[in-house]
């Protein structure tokens, strides 16, 4: 190997649902996801919510928690968030893997270090060519409003979302 040669496996084992890089998320994305998300909390006379955007690496952009939100509230946005990212499944459909196969999700939450908290409310998002380009996590309210918040918000930006 010549000088300054990098070996091969450090970029072909590049997970496949992170290589497409035509898109990446933006902290005015991800800050206009939060305002929308926050905006249909209200509308929904939801309880106050927290509101965190990680990138495709599972790496925060944006975080905000309401006031009136518990201040453990960003462990939890961030748990649902991380759990979509970093698997690339949805916290509707980890809740579904959770409740199947119950072993396999303590094992993931494990590799993890118990950051992943499989529950509606960690949706993932999605470039247009189908790669995971990030994830939203919310939580303050039910799971299932947590979610629809969550979609409005990336609806809002102009993006498109897996709950």
């Amino acid at each position: 190997m010549g000088s300054g040669a990098v070996p091969g496996p450090f970029f072909t084992n590049i997970p496949e649902h992170i290589k497409d890089t035509e898109m990446t998320l933006t902290l005015d994305q991800a800050r206009s996801i939060i305002e929308h998300t926050r905006a249909k909390g209200r509308e929904m006379a939801l309880k106050p919510l927290s509101v965190v955007v990680l990138d495709a690496g599972g790496h925060v952009l944006a975080f905000e928690r309401e006031d009136g939100a518990a201040p453990g509230r960003f462990a939890i946005a961030h748990g649902k968030a991380y759990g979509a990212v970093m698997l690339g499944m949805a916290g509707t459909a980890q809740m579904a893997r959770a409740e199947q196969q119950a072993y396999f999700m303590a094992a993931v939450n494990g590799v993890y270090g118990g950051q992943v908290i499989p529950v509606p409310g960690g949706v993932l998002l999605r470039s247009e060519a189908g790669a995971v380009i990030g994830a939203v996590g919310v939580t303050g309210d039910t799971s299932d409003n947590d979610a629809e918040a969550a979609m409005a918000g990336i609806r809002a930006t102009g993006l498109s979302g897996e709950v």
